[in-house]
């Protein structure tokens, strides 16, 4: 049986806004989690070299999966062993293999709303059960240990994203810790979302496997290390899963690209380059939390990692996606409606990622500050008798 899964909104969004590129309008895309840089210049030279020598094929790389154990022992702390490592076209595939290798068909997988919109729509088109939990302002719209511990029946799974998309938030420590041992407790399956890791402006995420080591574990080269279009990433895969896990690539995906595999052991070693990144990202952040007074928006997700403002924009709209098309129409500013994220409250959320550079998100709040303003005034217009 085929499902019926709701569009990306923020995609079809995206095409209203390279079209108006292409009439000549000046647009500023604030709509994706894409890094405006690109790849480290090392990484960007090996590939060249590669290119220029080796015919490349079908192919894991060893030295990567090395790379990434050395990665875990020197962020984490954790010794990994390097053949738990599946390389993978990106986080997306990852997402897929995880649940298609580790949960079977109907199986009841808890997730915060809101939360990314594949989660919800990947689960659907498997065949899953997307068990949504809302998440508001009080827990720092994260799931607790609480809200796992309250599920009846205790769900297959739960998909944990800490930093999250599309608020930004760290899960603590200490609830991540809890968050683990209900799971151990009521035999959830724990898989971790950790593409926004190396994103961080309050203090450092921790990987669920310091807490979990059983967990499933996906990440990816596209954030921190600033490769989006080389779709390379990674699924650590538990132990006694790893057979069934590699059948199941196998057959689905074959290996990731081979130059991106190349580039990407590369830019492991790129973290003075890649930190300057974050820097920019620390400044953009800064400036917009500064500047969201004078847009009227006084609720949002504290931004603590990845590179995203989640707004609640109620007093001005409960319709998300007309409120971005008009923003994109009259400012030429690109962002994400939050029913992508939540069907149930998204209406009256949006999402800013400020993963652009610094004058672009200055230029975007020069455009935004006006227009805000105009659609507030409007709104007690309206309201008034």
């Amino acid at each position: 049986m085929t499902q019926d899964i709701a569009p990306f909104y923020t995609i079809e969004i995206s095409r209203l806004a390279h079209d108006l590129k292409a009439q000549g309008r000046p647009v500023i895309h604030m709509e994706f989690g894409q890094p405006s840089t690109g790849a480290p210049r090392a990484a960007i030279e090996v590939a060249h070299r590669v290119l220029d020598a080796e015919t490349m094929g079908y192919w894991e790389s060893p030295a990567l999966k090395q790379g990434l154990a050395h990665h875990y022992s020197e962020t984490y702390g954790l010794k990994i062993d390097p053949e738990r490592f599946i390389l993978t076209c990106g986080a997306s595939p990852a997402l897929v293999l995880t649940l298609s290798a580790g949960f079977k068909a109907g199986a009841r997988i808890a997730l915060a709303r809101p939360g990314y919109v594949a989660y919800r729509n990947v689960l659907k088109a498997l065949n899953m059960v997307p068990v949504e939990i809302g998440c508001g302002p009080e827990v720092r719209y994260q799931l607790t240990a609480q809200a796992l511990a309250a599920l009846d029946p205790a769900p297959d799974g739960v998909i944990i994203a800490s930093p999250a998309n599309p608020t930004g938030t760290i899960i603590a420590p200490e609830e991540l810790k809890a968050i683990a041992e209900i799971c151990r407790q009521r035999g959830i399956q724990i898989v971790s979302d950790e593409i926004y890791h190396g994103l961080s402006y309050v203090e450092p995420a921790r990987s669920l496997l310091e807490y979990a080591p059983e967990a499933w574990v996906i990440s990816s080269f596209s954030k921190y290390f600033s490769m989006v279009g080389w779709r390379l990433g990674w699924c650590l895969v538990p132990e006694d899963q790893l057979s069934r896990a590699r059948a199941y690539v196998g057959n689905m995906y074959l290996t990731a690209p081979s130059l991106s595999q190349h580039a990407g052991l590369a830019a492991l070693g790129c973290r003075e380059e890649l930190e300057g990144h974050v820097e920019t990202y620390r400044r953009n952040r800064k400036i917009l939390l500064e500047a969201l007074p004078r847009l009227g928006l006084k609720q949002i997700a504290p931004p603590d990692g990845a590179f995203y403002i989640y707004a609640d924009i109620s007093h001005l709209s409960h319709d998300s996606l007309s409120f971005c098309k008009a923003l994109l129409q009259d400012t030429g500013v690109c962002t994400a409606p939050g029913i992508d994220f939540d069907p149930v409250d998204g209406s009256h959320f949006i999402r800013f990622s400020f993963a652009v550079s610094t004058p672009e998100v200055e230029a975007a709040i020069e455009r935004m500050v006006p227009w805000f303003q105009a659609q507030a005034q409007l709104v007690r217009k309206q309201a008034s008798p």
